[in-house]
């Protein structure tokens, strides 16, 4: 399959999913978050997939939301007015997905069901859905050229995709308040010293393998992706 915003690409058991709107620095759209569901849960099911690593095209992982789109930026149906049963007994139904369900959410839930390992390669901007969306995943490498930030407060709006729930238990409750109450944007350094990346790699670095889960098979180099 094709995708629009994605680049799908598998490599000796590695594949690498590129967020690709470099004109817009990756801004998160619906098409995308679509695209990023059918690809996890298309990579979970394929043995050639042996591990997945997420990054972005040009200078920047994800830079939020696309607010530049009209009418309801998430895609959201606001005449709809959902039950608290409709959201036990209803959350596949295509009427709910589409118009009711947090668009992040689902984005996130595909990386936590997903079943192979999920590396976050931060080499930009990661900001908003750019930085939630990275919680669910097993490891979050950043470049020194990242910026993140959980900016909800200046926007007026609640946490999403899940992010209230993984961040306090990636980094601990006290450093998730100090991130979101202030919504603040911090480089790749407070990043790691808050616990949210393992490391933090110059942007000329390459990440090697082996890796891991994989059995002993040749070191190959591949580019950090930056500018």
């Amino acid at each position: 399959m094709t995708y629009a915003t994605l680049i799908y690409a598998v490599d000796d058991g590695i594949l690498t999913l590129t967020l690709n709107r470099p004109d817009k620095l990756n801004a998160f759209t619906v098409e995308m978050a679509n695209e990023l569901v059918h690809a996890f849960n298309r990579a979970s099911d394929d043995d050639a997939v042996r591990a997945i690593v997420v990054t972005g095209a040009g200078r920047a992982f994800c830079a939020g939301m696309d607010l530049g789109t009209g009418g309801n930026v998430f895609g959201l149906d606001e005449a709809q007015e959902p039950t608290v049963q409709d959201m036990q007994d209803r959350l596949d139904d295509p009427v709910m997905i589409e118009g009711v369900r947090d668009t992040g959410g689902r984005v996130t839930l595909a990386i936590y069901d997903c079943k192979k390992p999920v590396i976050a390669a931060i080499n930009g901007a990661a900001v908003g859905i750019g930085a939630t969306m990275t919680l669910a995943m097993d490891f979050r490498l950043a470049s020194e050229k990242a910026r993140i930030g959980f900016v909800f407060g200046r926007l007026g709006v609640v946490m999403e995709a899940c992010s209230s729930w993984f961040l306090p238990r990636v980094v601990g409750l006290q450093q998730a308040l100090e991130w979101t109450y202030s919504a603040d944007i911090f480089d790749a350094d407070e990043a790691r010293r808050g616990g949210l990346v393992k490391s933090v790699l110059a942007p000329s670095t390459c990440w090697r393998r082996p890796m891991p889960w994989r059995a002993s098979s040749p070191t190959t180099a591949r580019p950090w992706q930056s500018p």
